[in-house]
């Protein structure tokens, strides 16, 4: 068994495994081709003002006291992430995030270029608010792979959804 993609360690939800060789291979050619379709569910620290925000911006690397970040970078990799607001919660939006592209941490770079970084992200967002969003009791970033698509050997178009987790769903339930 192979991961055929992998998630932040604070991510939940869907991953794609392969059983062998030859299905690693097929779904790292469509990964590659974009022809895997991610979704994610996450809470923006900000309030969408569009139904629909479209970033297609490129993604660097650069380090800071001996650690790797990403961010906007015109000198960057092309990143291209569709945020689709399902409800606003006061002053915070939850939203699905659709990738086009696959760079490292995109979901969250893209947030923070946006200037409404996910709750509870460690790394993308202020130290203020990471202790905000744990007074709250979220205890990691909110951010679910809820929904992935790939095709089989076969040709047949698979869909794999999973379910926000009960901690995630209790913290919208007690937002304003």
């Amino acid at each position: 068994v192979d991961l055929a993609h992998r998630l932040d360690r604070e991510t939940s939800g869907c991953l794609l495994l392969a059983l062998d060789g030859e299905a690693l291979r097929l779904l790292n050619t469509q990964i590659k081709g974009n022809q895997v379709e991610k979704r994610y569910l996450c809470l923006l620290d900000g309030t969408m003002k569009h139904d629909l925000l479209d970033v297609d911006e490129p993604i660097g690397s650069f380090e800071r006291a001996g650690q790797r970040f990403m961010r906007v970078d015109q000198a960057g990799k092309p990143a291209h992430t569709t945020f689709r607001l399902l409800q606003n919660y006061g002053q915070y939006s939850f939203v699905e995030a659709q990738l086009h592209t696959g760079r490292t941490h995109q979901i969250r770079v893209h947030a923070a270029h946006l200037g409404m970084p996910l709750a509870g992200d460690k790394r993308y967002s202020p130290a203020d608010r990471q202790k905000f969003w744990k007074k709250k009791g979220l205890k990691r970033m909110f951010l679910h792979a809820h929904q992935v698509s790939f095709y089989t050997a076969g040709g047949e178009q698979q869909l794999v959804s999973s379910h926000l987790p009960d901690n995630l769903s209790q913290l919208l339930e007690n937002l304003p």
